[in-house]
């Protein structure tokens, strides 16, 4: 059997490719070629000669007669066809395959200019109308040019895809998602291939497959110009009227490509799922009409613990459902609060705060502050079943709409959305937001110049575990597999899998079970990279809109749009605050400095302020003769000595009824800066 694959594998060695692909690598491909993004780079611009030497290279190719045109797309198809016929039937050598093709120096920049310049996607797809078989000519090319080139992206680093540029120009990469992304939208939207089976036709996978590739490591590091991705051809809120309509045709597209629409408008349709489902489960915003209501009473020295002894074990829907809190102080007795429904929001607030706290060893942080699953957690008594529980608290917050100042790391989030069970996801990718300093050491192994052997490294690792060396084999055995040329990129992929997924594989698995029992799975399809995950837990990272803010804010205790303070108010956040100190001011109020993804229409609680006269802890709510102090501006005098305080479970503002407007901004910026909160006084 040995022997067999040894001259099967003569088929896709560098030599026999020379032969069978003569034709096209003999073709002169331009260096720069039409972009199908219309734009010019300036290198471009200030190139006479070249535009010259292309027009004349356009006239000369024009006298190439029809013939030898012809000759040449049915050699490059039959020898397409060939090797992807060689591909389907010998599945176990797949693999061996692709690298024998994707490592052709100039064999894949070849096909992709052979696509550019042969295949018209008009024509293309009135072929499939007519005939939908994947043995059409054009798809041979396709299949085989969108498997060979997904496999080799994946393994591509950033040096090799953003600075050398090898195969592809960054040019060429856009273009080819452009391509693939019409082609993609178009073989669904306007049904050129049954809906009930494009999903599994081999063009439409390997086409879809090659596009998410290369939307992804735009999304991590981009080279596309804005708004690439959306299809412009069809108007955003008539995909959503087919989506509602129950077409299957947009319904896949969603599953598929959610990229395609902007993403406001799927967060708006994220919305909308979870409003649908809570009026399909009979849930009301009232807690004393909503037939699901759950009291729990934490105690402020236990919350971590009250909260998961009392909601760990409760369903998924119940959890769904309002819950409703009761605070006991340190001294044993109940809280009496101003809201008389509890006050969930600053439970799950503080309880989020507390297990995302490093110092508790369930999750670790980056260099860059961004927080993923510890992989030493099983210090903690049960953290698997804690880890569940956190699960369910964040994806309550989304559910409700809760913002909570969480940042991820993006390969994280990428788990969350279960990207990393893809066949062509790239652990060496992503490793860079978890470890940098090892994705710069695996790059220098990856591109190393001499003998590999003399690195002396092997297929394990060894790690310092809270003063223990454990060892760590990468594969069965791998502390006896020495590292070679020959299985370098192998090992490369499989340490940074190791650090990202194998470590905190438990971890992970049980904090996206909590979550995905309360966000339905299906709606985190709507979101197609980390980045947009972030956002819908943390809020828009745009700069704070703060004429929508105010038109967006209720008053109390006296206070009125064009109360004097609050005139000054608007003004010195509008002029005066730094875009640092406005979301200084934001996080103040409601404990996330980034606005609601949606405007501030969407906030919950809606953002108030109040009027006060005494300190926090003398506070019991508005009164009669409050309220008429405090729109008639009558005052005993300028409590020059008392700040701004708030209460972030309700999103509220509580201000004193100052004189001066210097008073205000100078209190003001005091307390956030001091991030005071309710706390000082």
């Amino acid at each position: 059997m040995t022997h067999v694959v040894e001259q099967l594998s003569l088929l896709w060695s560098n030599n026999i490719i020379k032969i069978l692909f003569a034709e096209l690598l003999a073709v002169e491909t331009p260096h720069e070629y039409p972009t199908l993004l219309g734009a010019q780079t300036p290198q471009q611009a200030n190139r006479p000669k070249d535009l010259l030497k292309k027009a004349f290279s356009s006239r000369q190719n024009a006298h190439k007669s029809n013939k030898q045109e012809q000759n040449e797309s049915v050699i490059v198809t039959l020898v397409c066809a060939l090797y992807q016929t060689a591909l389907s039937t010998l599945t176990q050598l797949r693999m061996n395959i692709l690298t024998g093709i994707s490592q052709h120096e100039a064999l894949l920049s070849k096909l992709w200019h052979y696509i550019h310049t042969h295949v018209r996607l008009k024509s293309l797809l009135e072929q499939l109308s007519n005939n939908s078989s994947s043995s059409l000519p054009d798809c041979q090319v396709l299949i085989l040019f969108c498997d060979c080139a997904s496999y080799l992206i994946t393994i591509l680093d950033d040096i090799e895809m953003y600075e050398q540029q090898l195969p592809f120009r960054l040019q060429q990469v856009a273009d080819m998602g452009l391509f693939f992304n019409q082609l993609v939208f178009r073989v669904v939207w306007n049904n050129v291939i049954d809906i009930r089976v494009v999903a599994n036709h081999s063009l439409f996978v390997g086409a879809h497959g090659l596009l998410t590739l290369l939307h992804e490591r735009d999304c991590r590091r981009q080279y596309a110009p804005k708004n690439h991705w959306l299809i412009k051809d069809v108007k955003a809120s008539a995909f959503l009227g087919e989506l509602e309509h129950g077409k299957k045709a947009a319904s896949l597209l969603l599953q598929k490509v959610a990229f395609i629409i902007p993403h406001k408008e799927r967060v708006l349709l994220f919305r909308k799922f979870v409003n649908g489902e809570k009026a399909a489960m009979g849930l009301t915003e009232s807690v004393f009409a909503s037939p699901q209501s759950t009291l729990i009473t934490i105690h402020r020295s236990r919350i971590i613990e009250d909260g998961y002894r009392q909601l760990a074990a409760i369903p998924a829907q119940a959890l769904k459902g309002v819950i409703r809190v009761k605070f006991v102080n340190q001294q044993g007795l109940d809280e009496a609060g101003i809201d008389q429904d509890g006050v969930f929001k600053e439970f799950l607030e503080e309880t989020i705060k507390r297990v995302f706290d490093p110092s508790l060893n369930l999750f670790k942080v980056t260099s860059e502050m961004r927080l993923y699953p510890s992989p030493t957690s099983s210090v903690q008594d049960n953290h698997l079943l804690l880890f569940e529980f956190v699960g369910r608290m964040l994806g309550k917050a989304v559910y409700e709409g809760i913002v909570v100042e969480v940042p991820f790391a993006p390969f994280f989030l990428t788990h969350v959305l279960g990207h990393h069970y893809r066949s062509n996801y790239s652990s060496i990718d992503e490793l860079p937001s978890l470890d940098p300093e090892l994705y710069k050491n695996l790059t220098y192994i990856k591109h190393y110049e001499g003998d590999v052997a003399d690195l002396e490294l092997n297929f394990s690792f060894d790690e310092d575990v809270m003063g223990r060396l454990i060892n760590h084999e990468l594969v069965p055995g791998g502390k006896a597999i020495s590292v070679t040329r020959e299985n370098m990129i192998y090992y490369v992929h499989m340490m940074a899998h190791f650090r990202m997924h194998t470590q905190i594989k438990e971890q992970s698995n049980a904090f996206i079970r909590g979550f995905r029992s309360i966000i339905n799975p299906d709606w985190l399809s709507l979101f197609s990279r980390a980045p947009e995950l972030q956002c819908l837990i943390s809020g828009d990272t745009a700069e704070i809109d703060m004429q929508d803010l105010r038109a967006h804010t209720q008053y109390y205790g006296g206070f009125h749009n064009n109360h004097r303070v609050i005139v000054w108010l608007w003004d010195i956040l509008q002029n005066d605050f730094t875009a640092q100190e406005k979301g200084q001011f934001l996080k103040f109020v409601t404990s996330c400095s980034k606005p609601p993804l949606l405007g501030f229409t969407n906030l919950e609680p809606p953002f108030s302020i109040r009027c006060v006269e005494v300190s926090d802890d003398q506070d019991t709510g508005d009164t009669v003769g409050s309220v008429l102090r405090g729109f008639f501006t009558i005052h005993k005098k300028d409590p020059i000595g008392r700040l701004p305080t708030s209460s972030t479970c309700f999103n509220l503002l509580k201000l004193p009824n100052y004189q001066r407007k210097a008073t205000l901004r100078d209190k003001l910026r005091y307390a956030i800066c001091s991030n005071t909160g309710f706390e000082l006084s």
